[in-house]
């Protein structure tokens, strides 16, 4: 929509082309803009502008009128003869100018320019030429603010579409929340974040536009909402305090607002209540956007520090519009016109040339921006932030982490010696590790808004990345020898800095279809499992405090229903992304989907699975997801952590380790090479359980009171004269054995027909070699699945692995 077809202005600017004479009308936006209420400008006692009152607001707008006001006297005004008397008349007033609003860089910024023009116009230029430099130079400032207005809408559409993608679907409009007024009424025309929500209106894509009342002056309710309805733009007016909570309800998907001042790092200035709107949104995970031109960047300020804040009128929040007091007599009041919001709570700068983004440390480079947009370059080529589609490249991951003096600190040596590599291994995320010298560095994991394997066509929340730090750092102070400490969390980036686990350490997975045995491998798992699930449950902790955490983890549920669709339905129907060994698995595929066997015992699991919080779970427990030495074993990677049944992690390793022992067959240059690989993995599994069970038992005995079992049902620790602590202990360990086998056999089953393999069987080169290695553990998956109840002890479970192994490999199965 072009300026002049929607009619809003609040500065009406004419000059006569004959007699020269120029004329200024403004707004006065003190009174509802439908009475066209306008002052003439002139009207003052020496014939000089004076601004005293709140007549013009809007960085842009203030900009334009002031320089405006001075362009009319000097068209109209008779003249000094002297250049150099009238030079100083014109210095004199722009100087007095920039006094009238010193938050409001914009009018500062031209009455600066207007100085340095008039200061080249050189000891030749009259009196006439010095007026004629400031007028021309006012008069583009007009035009090219219009300009720039309509260019801001259209990148600002662009950058909120896409940052608000994922957040919606494709046939869904936007619901964006602006604050003040940033429209034709606070610039030249169109406006500059309300020129935002008019392009996307404009562009079909705006479901509702909210204003907020903008108290204590009322810009919002007063201006932006009239500009709404004037527009016929679909719109609600809400209070300041209402906002942050339609962003809670999931009402808002965006915030657009303007800037009165931005500094060189991005921070801004802006009228009061934005910080608190850019705290909600952040939240909220609400993209929080800025709109307004580079005349608004202040680069003599490194941050928002200097800023200096204007103070205003107490009567404002004392008195009615009509002079009538409504707060008490005598009470103090602080009316600042405006706060400062720091750079990394904003998702983007939009800007005339483009939206500027932020860095991998949060902040803009507002400098390099301008000079690239001056040099013809533009902005809007840059890339959006890494909160967006895109991660780490290895540079920003070194400049970012320069920044911070505390993740520099680990890592020896210059930043130019240091090495990045990429190392995930996982379906999910993205890892990499930066190394000094000394062997010393750290990982960083990345959390991108998509699931890695499949791309962004299947997104996925970023916020699993607090979760897991959440649970590294709640696993780290349960079980500290065997779970990396973290050094930071990101939520900006998504990005978890963390201990490194220098080498020899490797991913386990590696190490077992390289054949390599690690012969405390059972005693370390089984000592994480057992302290990370006694101890995250109502056997060690008080019933509030267990629920303050499963409340917590409750709102991981994304990554829940990931788990949901890729283990318990996915596998068992025709799901777009399943994917197996075609054509030697189809038969089986296809009588796996027409079992109802299966299907009744995955849909039991699947309750569990959703239903039973015991504890605090890892869940999603692999052989990639454990880093091992000959004598160390760590566990990484729960961004799946949520509280639910004890059998999914333990079933989760066990089932990877069935995995290896399957696959061990295709590794194999030469027949029975592996064994004692195979046999030492056929160990692990029992060991790994009976000595689980061992612990686990072992703290439950020494932990007599519980809220799951008191003491007053059960007695103190040298008791149980009636043998109720012992029954328990039985029905409860029962319980959790057949969940533990039933959740390994989905984990078996999915991993060889659904969305994401392991490589212990997908780096089998031979095709029909891994058909064979993956039928049979197929085979064993659905026999722990349908027929958990059968086994009476691991012993059983083991032998029958070893068994189906020999005799399908022998051709009896």
């Amino acid at each position: 929509m072009a300026p002049e077809d929607h009619g809003l202005r609040a500065i009406i600017y004419e000059r006569d082309g004959a007699s020269g004479r120029a004329t200024l009308k403004l707004l006065d936006q003190r009174v509802i803009p439908y009475e066209k209420t306008y002052l003439d400008v002139r009207d003052s006692k020496d014939g000089w502008t004076m601004i005293n009152s709140m007549v013009v607001r809007g960085a842009p707008a203030i900009a334009i009128a002031g320089v405006l006001s001075l362009a009319v006297e000097l068209a109209n005004a008779d003249l000094p003869q002297d250049p150099s008397e009238m030079a100083s008349r014109i210095n004199e007033k722009l100087t007095y100018l920039v006094t009238s609003r010193p938050t409001a860089v914009n009018l500062a910024i031209a009455c600066g320019d207007l100085k340095q023009r008039v200061a080249r116009a050189g000891p030749g230029a009259t009196s006439k030429d010095l007026a004629e430099v400031v007028i021309a130079a006012s008069e583009e400032l007009m035009r090219t603010d219009t300009e720039g207005n309509l260019s801001m809408g259209s990148f600002g559409s662009k950058a909120i579409q896409e940052a608000c993608r994922k957040r919606r679907s494709k046939d869904t409009n936007l619901r964006v929340l602006t604050h003040c007024n940033t429209g034709a009424l606070a610039t030249s025309s169109y406006g500059t974040a309300l020129g935002v929500v008019r392009s996307l209106h404009s562009d079909k894509v705006l479901e509702r536009a909210y204003c907020t009342e903008t108290r204590p002056y009322n810009q919002g309710a007063r201006l932006t909402a009239y500009e709404l309805v004037h527009d016929k733009i679909p719109s609600t007016l809400v209070t300041d305090s209402t906002a942050p909570y339609l962003m809670s309800k999931g009402e808002v998907d965006a915030v657009v607002l303007g800037a009165d001042r931005i500094a060189a790092n991005g921070d801004v200035a802006n009228k009061i209540g934005t910080y608190s709107l850019a705290v909600s949104a952040s939240y909220s995970n609400v993209p929080f956007f800025v709109a307004a031109p580079v005349s608004t960047v202040d680069l003599s300020l490194p941050n928002g520090s200097g800023i200096p804040i204007e103070e205003r009128s107490s009567e404002e929040m004392t008195h009615l519009p009509d002079g009538k007091r409504v707060v008490a007599d005598g009470i103090g009041v602080w009316n600042p016109a405006f706060d400062v919001t720091p750079a990394p709570l904003i998702a983007g700068i939009i800007t005339e040339y483009g939206t500027v983004w932020p860095n991998s440390s949060g902040e803009f480079d507002m400098k390099g921006f301008i000079d690239s947009a001056r040099e013809g370059r533009g902005g809007s080529e840059l890339p959006m932030p890494l909160s967006g589609a895109k991660g780490f490249t290895e540079e920003e991951l070194k400049r970012y982490i320069q920044g911070d003096p505390d993740l520099k600190a680990k890592i020896p040596g210059d930043a130019s010696t240091w090495s990045v590599k990429e190392v995930g291994d996982g379906n999910i995320n993205f890892v990499f590790i930066v190394e000094g010298g000394e062997g010393r560095g750290m990982v960083v994991k990345q959390a991108l808004p998509y699931v890695r394997c499949i791309g962004e066509s299947w997104p996925l929340t970023a916020d699993r990345a607090m979760f897991e730090t959440t649970a590294l750092v709640d696993g780290h102070e349960m079980c500290p020898d065997h779970v990396p400490q973290v050094y930071k969390f990101d939520k900006k980036v998504s990005a978890i800095f963390m201990e490194y686990l220098a080498p020899p350490n490797i991913i386990l997975r590696y190490g077992l279809i390289d054949g390599v045995v690690y012969l405390h491998l059972a005693d370390c798992m089984s000592t994480f499992l057992a302290a990370t699930l006694f101890k995250s449950s109502l056997f060690a902790l008080p019933s509030a405090e267990y629920r303050k955490k499963l409340a917590f983890y409750a709102d991981n549920s994304p990554m829940c229903e990931l788990t949901e669709q890729v283990i318990f339905t996915d596998p068992y129907g025709d799901a777009f992304h399943n994917r197996h060994n075609s054509p030697y698995l189809d038969a089986d595929v296809a009588d796996l989907r027409r079992d109802a066997a299966a299907k009744d015992a995955i849909s039991e699991l699947k309750a569990k699975f959703c239903t039973q919080a015991q504890a605090l779970l890892h869940g999603d427990l692999h052989t990639g997801s454990v880093m091992v030495t000959q004598d160390t074993v760590s566990v990484i990677d729960p961004e799946f952590a949520f509280y639910g049944p004890m059998g999914f992690d333990i079933g989760a390793f066990i089932s990877n380790l069935f995995l290896a022992f399957f696959a061990s067959d295709g590794h194999e240059t030469g027949q029975g090479e592996r064994e004692e690989h195979r046999a030492w993995l056929i160990a692990c599994c029992r060991d790994v359980w009976n000595l689980f069970q061992n612990k686990f038992l072992k703290m439950w005995n020494e932990k007599c009171d519980s809220s799951a079992y008191p003491e007053l049902l059960f007695g103190a620790k040298v008791q149980d004269s009636d043998g109720a602590r012992r029954i328990c202990q039985e029905t409860f360990m029962r319980q959790v054995f057949e969940d533990t086998l039933g959740f390994a056999g989905a984990k078996m089953i999915r991993r060889i027909v659904g969305v994401a393999h392991v490589q212990d069987m997908d780096r089998i080169e031979d095709a029909k070699v891994r058909a064979d290695c993956e039928k049979r553990a197929l085979k064993f998956g659905k026999r722990l699945l349908i027929g958990r109840a059968t086994f009476e002890s691991i012993e059983e479970v083991v032998s029958a692995a070893s068994e189906l192994r020999r005799s399908s490999s022998s051709g009896q199965g």
